[in-house]
């Protein structure tokens, strides 16, 4: 009868360990495939009954991508992109984190910066690339000008909203210690912002990556934003593409980054919605 008892309750068991796994994969990993691969059959039915030889199809691109990431030509503007994105990521960082904090903290750098923050977000960039071509030239300077104006009001206004959000108990604990302002900006509010400052640097690594891809179009200088935009008006529509699915692929792999930061360094952020 004992015996019988545990060999029902290990697979049981077993079941309850693995629902787990099941269960993400059957709801989430299994419907992104069958979507993802659905539209690349599509795409490629699509292609070969209706649209010109060459026109890029997936078997094509895929066949180009062992031939182009050798090309000393594509690693050459790869590199280009990714330094100058780096580049105006750093400075967009490191100002738009001190503005920001300085926003969220004073009311009157907040009434005299947050109009012209919010315009100047909401302007698109394609709007000031001749401003920054004639004030810069048609050089790399004009592409980090760009990336940074991408990026720096996303930082801006996302770490703005944390320094305004940071429990009045801190900061009263803080100045019952006699801690100066600016001590109270670097140990107390800037780490309750942080939650907040990577998702504004989330949202301004997808900006940079589109501000340098448009200078480099607008420009024609060096990088992938030219490399792509050379090939396919060269009818070199594989070569192309595989330039387009290394600029997402950066994407996406920056956000799983910013996500696992998240969860291994701050793994107290939204921990009672993960409870729930």
């Amino acid at each position: 009868m004992t015996e019988s008892a545990l060999q029902v309750s290990v697979p049981a068991a077993v079941a309850r360990k693995a629902s787990p796994l099941a269960e993400r994969m059957f709801g989430t990993v299994v419907p992104r495939v069958s979507v993802g691969l659905a539209l690349l059959l599509l795409w490629e039915f699509v292609v070969r009954a209706l649209a010109p030889a060459f026109v890029a199809k997936p078997t094509t691109v895929v066949m180009a991508i062992p031939r182009v990431i050798v090309d000393p030509a594509f690693q050459a503007a790869t590199r280009a992109t990714l330094v100058a994105v780096a580049e105006g990521l750093a400075i967009a960082l490191l100002f738009g984190t001190i503005i920001g904090l300085l926003m969220g903290r004073s009311q009157t750098f907040e009434r005299g910066f947050r109009h012209y923050v919010n315009g100047f977000y909401a302007t698109p960039m394609i709007v000031v690339l001749p401003l920054f071509s004639l004030w810069f030239g048609y050089s790399g300077a004009t592409r980090i000008a760009t990336i940074i104006f991408a990026a720096i009001f996303s930082i801006i206004i996302n770490v703005a909203d944390g320094a305004r959000s940071v429990p009045r108990e801190f900061l009263e604990v803080a100045r019952s210690f006699r801690s100066g302002r600016v001590r109270m900006l670097g140990e107390i509010v800037l780490p309750s912002s942080m939650p907040y400052l990577l998702a504004g640097f989330r949202l301004a690594a997808g900006r940079a990556l589109i501000g340098a891809v448009v200078a480099e179009f607008f420009l024609s200088i060096g990088g992938l934003g030219y490399y792509i935009l050379y090939n396919s008006r060269a009818y070199h529509h594989n070569e192309a593409f595989v330039g387009v699915l290394l600029l997402a692929g950066f994407g996406v792999g920056f956000e799983l980054l910013v996500n696992w930061c998240t969860r291994h360094f701050m793994p107290w952020y939204r921990r009672d919605e993960k409870a729930n």
